[in-house]
């Protein structure tokens, strides 16, 4: 493992922390490195380029003059490709340019690029970026200059983090993410990556633990009958199956179990696609096929959360003599 160590606001050391070499010392893929950031900048173009063909260019309808005894070639519309304000032949017409990467392939090439960096001593820990409860932007650039004197900074914070958000976000050549957005493209567009304490804790925990971290905390801990609720609540669950964690999209979501079971058989029966936002009920074409990422309670409930009707609307739409 590689020790890496804590600076507080003042730049001075208050501690060290272990990378784990899983994460922070691992061979760097460059072709998977390469072929991720592609389909990441591919799937950020819009793609709303079009241009008109000679079918939709306004005008043209009447032939421009008479087939013979001109002299000249025949034309049948001044919208033809080779008349000036004609359409155009094989332009550019709106479509989608994302590209389907595995979510392991996604997870290597980002501990392939954070590797690269911690090899060369430019990943850095700090356990805050200003003291007290009020943003310093001065104060911030001050400690990011002392970490290092290339131009380039990605600043890595928990969400829980507003002082620090506030502090660094008005910075040049310093860019800001959530520990839950850290990606390929962005690690390598920095020179250095700077975590807080908190961030990085969060980064290694990974999404779900963070999400059951935020939750534990939030529930009052005071509250007997509440609790006495919760455990009637895990008992059924697991009857069912096992532990019911919420997906991240609301109440009426679950995390899969292993293998993307459903935590609940009875309760959660509509399975969700997170690559591709979309949604599929029970006895639809593509449900058995489908290994869910998120369960949800009803399609009204999927709905709601953004997701989609795989296959359309009427797709989703199973009589009961079908399921």
């Amino acid at each position: 493992m590689t020790s890496v160590d804590i600076l507080n606001p003042s730049g001075l050391k208050s501690g060290s922390i272990e990378l784990p070499a899983e994460i922070f010392d691992v061979t760097t893929n460059v072709p998977l490195i390469h072929q991720v950031v592609v389909a990441q900048l591919a799937a950020a173009r819009q793609g709303t380029h079009a241009t008109k063909t000679r079918g939709e260019v306004r005008g043209g309808g009447r032939k421009p003059y008479r087939q013979k005894g001109t002299g000249r070639a025949r034309q049948g519309s001044t919208r033809a490709p080779q008349f000036a304000g004609g359409g155009t032949v094989h332009g550019p017409q709106p479509r989608d340019y994302s590209q389907r990467t595995p979510k392991k392939m996604k997870a290597a090439a980002l501990r392939g690029a954070l590797s690269d960096r911690a090899r060369y001593g430019r990943i850095h820990v700090l356990s805050a970026i200003v003291e007290g409860d009020k943003p310093s932007t001065k104060s911030a650039a001050n400690l990011l200059n002392l970490l290092s004197d290339r131009k380039n900074l990605l600043v890595v914070l928990d969400r829980a983090e507003e002082i620090s958000t506030l502090s660094v976000r008005n910075l040049a050549d310093v860019h800001v993410l959530w520990a839950d957005q850290l990606n390929t493209y962005d690690v390598l567009c920095a020179d250095d990556i700077v975590f807080t304490q908190a961030a990085l804790e969060a980064f290694l925990a990974g999404p779900n633990q963070a999400a059951k971290l935020d939750k534990a905390a939030a529930a009052p801990a005071a509250l007997v009958d509440t609790a006495a609720a919760e455990a009637t609540t895990t008992e059924a669950s697991a009857e069912a199956g096992g532990e019911v964690t919420e997906g991240g999209f609301g109440a009426d979501s679950a995390a899969p179990l292993d293998g993307g079971a459903s935590p609940d058989p009875v309760k959660f029966t509509v399975k969700g696609n997170k690559d591709s936002m979309k949604y599929h009920v029970a006895g639809s074409r593509w449900y058995d096929a489908t290994v869910a990422e998120v369960w949800f309670t009803t399609a009204e409930a999927a709905a709601a959360a953004g997701f989609e009707p795989a296959g359309g609307a009427k797709a989703q739409q199973v009589k009961e003599d079908d399921k």
